[in-house]
């Protein structure tokens, strides 16, 4: 039999992995499926509980009880009266036992008016006031708030009062006042959100895209007693193990595009109505320059996961073992990618090297418009270097006869300490004796 890649071999095996995948309910619905619809609900579904919650915080009836008001300021207990969500106990209580009350979930907040300081804060008229609330609940941080607004409000007008008894022009009394204006364009703005979004995402559906793949073209042959009739056709072996690493780095590419171009679609209709009160436009927008930099990155992962995962899935026996043998890779491909989500993060020299995280780090600042050739030249060549390693890795098992026809009963590691650095251990002590 011959040893080398005949790739018209290889497309007719390729072409017949892909068909038997789409007759597989579980890889059509983790690597098409899933990227369609799973991401985009999940940001509904997040977004909507999100203002469900806020809905229902608002909707609160803050239970609130003063103690101590000055007389001469009577007028302060009806602005809190008149606040809506707001109800004022008029039991009669004193401070401590108000407190305990508020230990104890029956108010939300004591509002305590105490005497201004000495000096000249002491001046008639002025007073402190205190508020007690349990800060670990939303019902006493919510009732904080809505008091401090009445307070903060009563504040200004009472000091604008004084102020015009005195002759005190207002805008004397004012004497700053801060503006805000911020220089990001709606565009930026989008781009901002969709470069926290759409990297992490890509990273997790293109590992999920070859999860299943990898596990039932290896594992799942071996499983269905079809990997051994498989080996007997005429084809080489290298060219069938290269159609089943093409088509397991398909999907991945695949379930990446996918999920890329529905997070596209829908993140305008789903985010634009929850961020309308935000008081913050976006339009969900990229460069053009930014699409190429994002297929690269995919395609890049695509070949890193498909050659670590069939590595590792084609010493199991049965699906659940390849299940159990690649889901440690499925987990650790996305930590360095969430890391990757900081803000702060960009694309260097060092941060070029670390796998998984430089791709996620690419596609962020390509979304952003930073486009720094350099470095993804980098970033794809350390991607390129590990697949090529991988590839090495996996043309050297092939050599072993008892891994192609399943006799060997072991994972990945132990075939690597019991075969490969073995027998590179007995090649130096040979080495060494001559």
């Amino acid at each position: 039999m011959k040893s080398g890649i005949n790739w018209l071999q290889v497309r007719v095996l390729y072409r017949r992995e892909l068909r038997g995948a789409l007759r597989e309910r579980s890889i059509v619905v983790n690597g098409i499926i899933l990227p369609i619809f799973l991401y985009p609900l999940m940001l509904w579904v997040m977004f909507s509980a999100i203002v469900f919650v806020e809905g229902i915080s608002q909707g609160f009836v803050s239970r609130v009880v003063v103690i101590g008001l000055p007389p001469q300021h009577a007028a302060l207990r009806d602005s809190l009266a008149a606040t809506e969500q707001l109800e004022l106990s008029d039991a009669p209580r004193t401070a401590a036992a108000a407190l305990a009350a508020v230990e104890a979930g029956e108010l939300d907040v004591l509002v305590e008016f105490l005497p201004a300081r000495q000096g000249a804060d002491a001046l008639p008229g002025n007073f402190r006031v205190q508020l007690s609330y349990d800060r670990s609940e939303e019902r006493g941080r919510r009732a904080q708030a809505r008091i401090e607004g009445t307070l903060g409000r009563y504040r200004d007008a009472w000091i604008a009062s004084e102020a015009d008894a005195l002759g005190i022009r207002r805008e004397e009394l004012e004497q700053f006042r801060i503006a805000r204006r911020t220089v990001s364009s709606e565009r930026q703005m989008g781009a901002f959100l969709l470069s926290q979004l759409v990297p992490v995402f890509l990273v997790i559906m293109v590992a999920l895209g070859c999860f299943i793949p990898s596990i039932d073209t290896t594992a799942g042959e071996r499983e269905r007693s079809t990997w051994e009739t498989l080996m007997s056709v005429s084809a080489s072996r290298l060219s069938i193990v290269t159609a089943k690493y093409l088509y397991v780095a398909t999907f991945g590419i695949a379930a990446g595009a996918l999920n890329v171009v529905a997070i596209m679609l829908s993140i305008g209709a789903v985010l634009r109505p929850l961020l309308r009160d935000s008081g913050e436009a976006f339009q969900f927008s990229m460069p053009a320059l930014a699409l190429p930099v994002m297929i690269l990155g995919a395609v890049a992962l695509a070949l890193l996961f498909a050659a670590a995962m069939m590595i590792l899935a084609s010493f199991a026996r049965k699906f659940k073992e390849g299940q159990a043998m690649i889901t440690p890779v499925y987990w650790l491909a996305l930590i360095p990618a969430v890391l990757a989500g900081q803000p702060e993060l960009h694309l260097t020299p060092k941060l070029a090297l670390i796998p998984v995280a430089n791709v996620a780090v690419m596609i962020r600042d390509a979304i952003n418009g930073e486009f720094q050739w350099l470095l993804i030249g980098e970033t794809l060549l350390v991607v390129l270097i590990l697949v090529g390693l991988c590839l090495w890795l996996a043309s050297t098992v092939l050599r072993f006869e008892d891994f192609l026809l399943g006799s060997f009963d072991g994972s990945f590691w132990r075939f690597a300490k019991d075969r490969l650095f073995a027998r590179g251990a007995r090649g130096a002590t040979s080495g060494m004796s001559e």
